[in-house]
């Protein structure tokens, strides 16, 4: 099974390019990231006629989250990870297709850090691997996929010494990834 995950950071801008991705690549199930489109402007029927099914957590001016399964309709389990009633972002959707357990998601930059968004960051990541211990226990084929908006090391980056202050590759991010 091929699995894929793509930042669209758009999906009414980028959707061409989404669509020629898929035609070429043709994942079996494909997540994407930062949809930055309310719920209704979500292209359903564009998806659809490229021969995927689709759900999707939508979210005006930023965010948002789908999965999408080539020839079949993922069956939605979850659109909020877990831990937090209070929050609204759309950052987090789980599907179950082919027999696998997909969770997309698009974790919080957490800039300017640090500061509310970054301790946001740390708090959602802390309900992912909570959440992910409980997914782990089912004892099935899972999949976190995503924009985890860290970087894990100073090999994943160019300039590493440029990004000491960004939230994206401070220790706590970097620490609570691991």
């Amino acid at each position: 099974m091929k699995i894929a995950s793509f930042n669209v950071n758009g999906i009414a801008a980028r959707l061409p390019n989404l669509l020629r991705w898929l035609a070429e690549t043709r994942p079996d199930v494909a997540c994407l990231q930062e949809l930055k489109a309310p719920h209704e402007k979500f292209p359903e029927a564009a998806i659809r006629e490229a021969g995927y099914g689709v759900i999707w957590h939508g979210q005006k001016s930023f965010n948002g989250v789908a999965i999408l399964a080539r020839g079949a309709d993922p069956v939605e389990m979850r659109r909020v990870l877990p831990g937090d009633p209070e929050d609204l972002h759309s950052r987090y959707i789980e599907g179950q297709t082919g027999g696998v357990l997909a969770g997309c998601l698009y974790l919080p930059n957490g800039n300017p850090a640090p500061g509310p968004k970054f301790h946001y960051k740390l708090r959602w990541l802390e309900r992912l691997e909570k959440h992910a211990e409980t997914l782990l226990a089912l004892n099935s084929p899972v999949v976190l996929a995503g924009d985890y908006n860290v970087i894990p090391t100073e090999l994943d980056v160019f300039a590493p010494e440029r990004w000491v202050d960004d939230a994206l590759f401070r220790p706590g991010s970097r620490d609570a990834f691991a």
